[in-house]
């Protein structure tokens, strides 16, 4: 009797998600991926240990495979079109070759997410449903034969053969998703008295769907999981997005995580779906639906949307991702942006869709690297450690540098009563970054486009100031300038404004560092690993305080002339280095345009990136930076 329910439903769901002028296509893929969702769960109770314990449900497993052949073949041509009929052929050779359930569920999965990759319908609503709407229908349509609360025990269940599922049946419900309950409720089931529920509005059937998918797991298990859900952000990588949840089984989930801790965050996420949206951002799977919308808006001649959709793919998808890939592999990072960047030239640029389509594939390519890069050993506590180390290192050497250099010039030239600026102004970068720490961890969600843009932003005005830094510096590195200054301007050029101006300054490239280090944590930071992250964090903090120890030692010993040598030209390699990664920022950010250079390395920490524009920029900050010398040498030989 299951077989039969489950064959009407499976013939039946080509009406769903009907679109003009696409119904075919759609209904051709939705019907192959509920095959697939019911090979997967269904086969176990056809074959064990290599031996058919049901015939008739093996027989369906067989029919199932051959149709969703069949189905692939119907659909229009892509190119990822041969690699799922190879996927199909080798899952219709395990299920002939009655392969563990486990091998058969695997391949029935993967084949389903590669087939919505390359052929993508919606499966999930639009927007977070309303669960008292839900409650609302229940009472209305279903509470007459399941039961007020689920248990198939309502009024008119006596009457009724085959009896109305019990949504209370954990069992059940564990192996059954939103998507599949939303599916029975727009279609029905044939040979039982359940109906079509079609002539209800989608969001209707996906509230009702979310609502009874709720009866399995009471309200009791809700504080638990919203616990879970707020302080465990690994759990975004388990639940990227809204299709994912709605698509995954409690069954699936808890393979994931453990049944427990499944139980409770189905009962929260299914009853507070608006969790699930706010989260959806951080996600390869949102970087791969974007990119699948912009390759297809691309197609219809949508120019802008599909540029709007590229970024977004990385803004939204990509980008949150970074600190983790960049403490795991920074070579594979920067693959990635190289590919992000050239697939968003190729679309402003108007190249053929062929070159748009195959610079996509090869993103698409990079993701499943990016994604094995953090499947592998995510919890490893050397990983971590390092990982923390390295990010620390990386973000605040350069504004321990800048501080450094600032401290020195302030106690050679005798002025310390302004050193409290300086200090003032780091202090206060560490407090800003504090409170960017609570707001994004409890308050908001920093979105990658504010993210850059702080980024690029703070570093082009950190270089600006640097450069007239390192160019007055210089002009003071000859001893005799350096006395002939102390004697006509000291008193004048470290004024209480200008003492502002390197509390400006210092407040700006600390916190840009520091805005920067604390998403990066923050998106790294797991419970599980938490000791090995924060001796990563101590150990950087050590190796820092030694390196600011040492260059304000150093710099005393330094002769005036011998410090405003290296003081300037560690000012203008900074400026430069700066001035690349403040329009590297700006380009992932969408704000100018990217023209790649190929053959080009990419060096991030010379903010050295493979674009037009970025190299224009250093270069100019190296002609002013040599105008300025060169001005310097010209007033010190005249008379």
């Amino acid at each position: 009797m299951h077989s039969r329910f489950i064959t009407a439903s499976v013939l039946l769901i080509g009406l769903l998600f009907s679109q003009p002028g696409r119904a075919d296509d759609h209904a051709a893929v939705q019907t192959a991926w509920r095959l697939l969702d019911y090979i997967a769960v269904d086969y176990s109770g056809a074959v064990e240990d290599g031996r058919i314990v049901s015939p008739s449900e093996y027989d369906e497993m067989v029919e199932f495979a051959g149709s969703v052949r069949t189905r692939l073949d119907q659909l229009p041509f892509h190119p990822q079109q041969a690699r799922l009929v190879a996927d199909v052929t080798a899952l219709e050779a395990a299920i002939a070759a009655r392969a563990p359930p486990d091998h058969v569920a695997s391949l029935a999965r993967s084949l389903a997410a590669r087939l919505l990759d390359a052929y993508p319908v919606p499966l999930a609503p639009p927007g977070p449903p309303d669960l008292a709407r839900g409650a609302g229908l229940y009472a209305e349509q279903c509470a007459s034969c399941h039961g007020v609360s689920g248990g198939g025990d309502g009024p008119a269940a006596a009457n009724l053969d085959p009896p109305p599922i019990a949504f209370t049946d954990r069992a059940r419900a564990q192996e059954r998703s939103l998507f599949a309950l939303y599916q029975v409720i727009t279609q029905g089931l044939d040979g039982t008295s359940m109906p079509s529920f079609a002539p209800l509005s989608p969001e209707d059937r996906w509230a009702l769907a979310f609502y009874a998918g709720t009866l399995a797991y009471p309200a009791s298990l809700v504080p638990d999981g919203e616990r879970q859900w707020r302080s465990d952000p690994s759990l975004r990588a388990v639940l990227p997005t809204p299709e994912a949840f709605a698509a995954m089984t409690p069954a699936q989930l808890a393979a994931a995580l453990d049944e427990a801790r499944a139980a409770a965050l189905t009962a929260y996420l299914r009853r507070h779906p608006e969790a699930l949206s706010a989260a959806q951002g951080a996600t390869l799977d949102l970087a791969r639906t974007r990119l699948r919308e912009a390759v297809a808006a691309y197609g219809t001649g949508d120019r802008r949307r599909a540029t709007d959709l590229a970024l977004s793919a990385y803004l939204d998808g990509f980008e949150p991702l970074e600190p983790r890939i960049a403490a795991k592999d920074s070579a594979l990072l920067g693959r990635v942006e190289a590919a992000m960047n050239e697939l968003r030239a190729a679309i402003t640029r108007g190249q053929p869709t062929d070159t748009v389509e195959r610079l996509a594939a090869t993103v698409r390519t990079l993701f499943d690297e990016v994604e094995g890069s953090l499947a592998a050993d995510a919890d490893s506590d050397v990983t971590a450690f390092v990982g923390a180390a390295t990010i620390l290192l990386r973000e605040g050497l350069e504004a321990l540098l800048i501080v450094v250099a600032m401290i020195a010039f302030l106690r050679k030239a005798g002025r310390e009563e302004v050193l409290p600026y300086v200090h003032g102004g780091w202090a206060a970068a560490l407090a800003a970054g504090g409170a960017t720490w609570v707001a994004a961890t409890y308050l908001i969600a920093i979105s990658g486009a504010s993210r850059e843009l702080t980024e690029g932003f703070g570093s082009l005005f950190a270089a600006l100031m640097l450069v007239s830094v390192g160019i007055w510096m210089h002009g003071k590195s000859q001893a005799d300038q350096w006395q002939r200054y102390i004697r006509e301007r000291l008193s004048h050029a470290l004024s209480r404004r200008s003492g502002w101006v390197l509390f400006l300054l210092a407040f700006v490239v600390v916190y840009r560092e520091v805005f920067e280090t604390i998403l990066f944590y923050s998106a790294m930071w797991r419970p599980q690993n938490a000791t090995a992250l924060l001796g990563g964090i101590a150990c950087a903090v050590v190796l820092l305080a030694g390196i600011g120890w040492a260059g304000l030692r150093y710099s005393r010993q330094l002769p005036i002339g011998r410090f405003f040598a290296v003081s300037s030209l560690l000012v203008v390699v900074l400026s430069i280095v700066l001035a690349g990664k403040g329009v590297a920022a700006l380009q992932e950010a969408g704000l100018l345009e990217v023209q790649p250079l190929t053959g080009l390395p990419r060096l991030a920490a010379l903010g050295v990136y493979p674009t037009a524009e970025g190299i224009a920029a250093q270069l100019f900050t190296l002609a002013v930076i040599t105008a300025g010398f060169w001005y310097n040498r010209r007033s010190k030989a005249m008379p």
